[in-house]
């Protein structure tokens, strides 16, 4: 278990954030009581581990990970080459109570270590049981965007790839921290209470501008969208 240091130094450039999201035609992004699981194509799956396998680490909401029975990213595939990758990124679990049971998938099935963001008022035992688990349990001031995007950095991580959920991904938007949106639109209607992808108590005082990036159709209809900043965009941090 460690405490993030208070750096005396700049502060670090903040990660480039990616959000990947699911949603069906109407705006859902569950379906069937079986979460985004629910609502997910080919198409869609291809995209979620080409983007995994890019990224310095996945970050995803505790609800999200209960819900959807997370486990660790698989191992990369060797290179054309045959050069063996590096270890798959981590997936980072944002959670104030640190409510997590330390024998889901999440802590059992994985090859690097999860890492578990939350703040001192979580209680200690349950924050000591994950520790136990094998997570790599970190201990934040607050679970701001801004501080956990400034402890991602300071862990190295330059593409952060944000799966969700709403609540966490509101969160991002409304403090403007997301560079690029995955968007997958799956041919079907929902209907019902289901919320959209990103969710706040506020709505933004304006609606933050993307530009459409790129597009792709599958045979099935399902529409992968990529949008970007329409501002400027963060710079990356170096790599070296």
């Amino acid at each position: 278990m460690s405490t993030e240091p208070s750096a005396s130094g700049p502060p670090p450039v903040r990660p480039r954030v990616t959000a990947v999201m699911v949603s069906s035609a109407d705006g859902a992004v569950s379906a069937g009581g079986a979460g985004s699981g629910g609502l997910s194509t080919p198409a869609d799956r291809d995209l979620f581990r080409a983007l995994r396998r890019s990224a310095d680490c996945v970050l995803v909401g505790a609800g999200t990970a209960r819900d959807e029975d997370y486990r660790g990213v698989r191992p990369r595939r060797p290179g054309p080459n045959g050069r063996r990758p590096g270890p798959p990124p981590p997936v980072v679990v944002v959670t104030g109570s640190a409510g997590l049971d330390p024998g889901a998938r999440l802590f059992t099935d994985t090859v690097t270590a999860p890492v578990v963001l939350t703040t001192a008022a979580a209680p200690a035992d349950r924050r000591a049981a994950l520790a136990a688990a094998g997570a790599d349990v970190v201990l934040l001031d607050d679970l701001s965007p801004t501080t956990l995007l400034t402890a991602l950095a300071r862990r190295g991580h330059t593409s952060v790839l944000c799966e969700g959920g709403p609540t966490l991904l509101g969160a991002l938007v409304g403090a403007d921290v997301v560079d690029e949106l995955r968007l997958t639109l799956v041919p079907v209607l929902v209907g019902g209470p289901e919320r959209r992808i990103a969710t706040g108590p506020d709505p933004l005082p304006a609606p933050r501008a993307l530009r459409l990036a790129g597009h792709e159709a599958a045979a099935d209809g399902t529409l992968l969208l990529h949008y970007v900043r329409a501002t400027a965009a963060v710079p990356a941090a170096p790599n070296g």
